[in-house]
């Protein structure tokens, strides 16, 4: 069969054609041709590895986002927990200085002193001076020591220690604040040397 396009004279490469097995007519062409076909087809693995690369890069930082705002509304949660908690504890202390400011008492409490609570056979609870140590044999059921503090609130005996710490520290923050000569106008003395 005759070469199909002629001679080299045309534009593009030559193409010739030859007659292959069935008598259909193959197309015969430069072996550069396959290099070029390996070259677009590793360029199309680069391409898809690459495009993979960068939507799994995407998928990975949105994770990462997912994960972040998961712990910061974890924290929120432990945070608002806490409050709660917090909250249940005022009431606690509240009701438990209710109950306390209600138990009998034959004397005048002061604030600032220790007060030991009681039982008695009756189921009465009731208010002393005296420790279970100072009466030797206590005549009825010791239940706890509390200190009244001078806001009123009571202290159980083994939180009067940090309770204290607490005030004076607080004491001496508001001492502070009333040793400061009182300003009517804008002090910037010692911010500009």
């Amino acid at each position: 069969m005759a070469a199909a396009g002629g001679e080299h004279g045309g534009a593009g490469p030559a193409v010739a054609l030859v007659e292959g097995g069935g008598g259909r007519a193959a197309r015969v062409g430069d072996p550069g041709d396959l290099v070029v076909l390996a070259r677009q087809v590793q360029q199309a693995d680069e391409f898809v590895r690459a495009n993979a690369c960068s939507k799994l890069t995407v998928i990975a930082e949105q994770i990462r986002c997912l994960q972040e705002q998961a712990r910061k509304e974890e924290l929120v949660q432990q945070r608002d927990c806490m409050a709660v908690a917090g909250h249940f504890e005022v009431l606690e202390d509240a009701n438990r200085d209710a109950d306390l400011h209600h138990v009998a008492c034959n004397l005048v409490k002061k604030p600032g002193n220790i007060y030991y609570l009681y039982r008695r056979e009756s189921g009465q609870k009731y208010f002393s001076i005296l420790s279970p140590k100072e009466w030797g044999t206590s005549p009825h059921e010791f239940l706890g020591a509390y200190k009244l503090q001078h806001d009123m609130s009571w202290t159980p005996f083994e939180d009067i220690e940090r309770r204290d710490a607490e005030i004076n520290i607080l004491d001496k923050l508001l001492s502070r604040q009333a040793a400061l000569p009182p300003c009517t106008e804008p002090n910037f003395q010692g911010l500009t040397k």
